[in-house]
């Protein structure tokens, strides 16, 4: 069962709370396993880093490091905080469903809509729609696309893919929101000296190559099939290699 919390200024603590009406302006999230949770700090800094071009963010700080004893040390979690458009800052203790190793994706027709891609909070609305555009299609996540064709990420998710031995990734600076399990993976194969090439593909380019949509939520998904636009997949050989080590960074 889901939990809401408020930060109260003046107690310098969370309290529970009704939920709002107020928009969205920055959020972010993250998976909580049996009390462990893969690198929180980065999820930090993210949402600090956001709320910094709205305002002083020093109390945000103070209100993220007091949220640690709200978290579950048992069970699968999914909490958000998010800072509301009132100046409110939540925390939604959400139960997070099971993993999927891997996903059905939609090429969505139309550009990218979003106009803050690289902020998360204020597009997620829009986003769950493109999610449901994605569920009409029988596929469980939407790819978006610039407007030239160009593949940039998925509405929840970050796009990589594999090129014989190298792996693939959009360049840092595409409108894309800064994914934290992308930047993880990417740092596991500079570890490994994987030879690692940025570029915003075609579809084309994705064809017969193992292509994973990553997130905090479900980890790295393996794309099995693509809804409705013919393109063959790849066998997922290297993702669960790959989720291992992203579990080993739970702490």
């Amino acid at each position: 069962m889901s939990s809401l919390y408020r930060w109260n200024i003046d107690a310098g603590d969370w309290d529970a709370s009704a939920r709002s009406a107020a928009a969205v302006t920055v959020a972010d999230s993250w998976l909580l396993e049996e009390g462990l949770t893969t690198r929180l700090d980065l999820h930090r800094e993210r949402f600090l880093t956001s709320a910094a071009e709205l305002g002083d963010v020093a109390e945000l700080a103070v209100a993220w490091d007091a949220f640690a004893p709200l978290m579950p040390a048992a069970g699968r979690w999914f909490p958000r905080v998010d800072l509301l458009s009132d100046g409110e800052l939540t925390l939604s203790l959400r139960p997070a469903p099971a993993r999927e190793e891997t996903v059905v994706a939609w090429l969505m027709p139309e550009p990218d809509p979003r106009q803050m891609p690289r902020r998360k909070g204020p597009e997620l609305e829009l986003l769950g729609e493109l999610r449901a555009q994605a569920r009409e299609h029988g596929a469980g996540e939407a790819v978006l696309s610039d407007g030239q064709g160009h593949l940039i990420e998925g509405a929840y998710s970050s796009l990589l893919w594999w090129e014989g031995e190298r792996l693939c990734a959009v360049p840092d600076e595409a409108p894309a929101l800064p994914g934290i399990t992308r930047r993880l993976v990417l740092e596991i194969a500079a570890e490994d000296g994987i030879e690692v090439r940025h570029a915003l593909p075609a579809p084309s380019d994705l064809a017969g190559n193992e292509v994973w949509l990553v997130g905090s939520l479900h980890g790295i998904r393996a794309v099995s099939k693509w809804a409705g636009d013919g393109l063959p997949t790849g066998a997922p050989v290297r993702a669960p290699a790959w989720q291992q080590r992203l579990d080993q960074l739970q702490g």
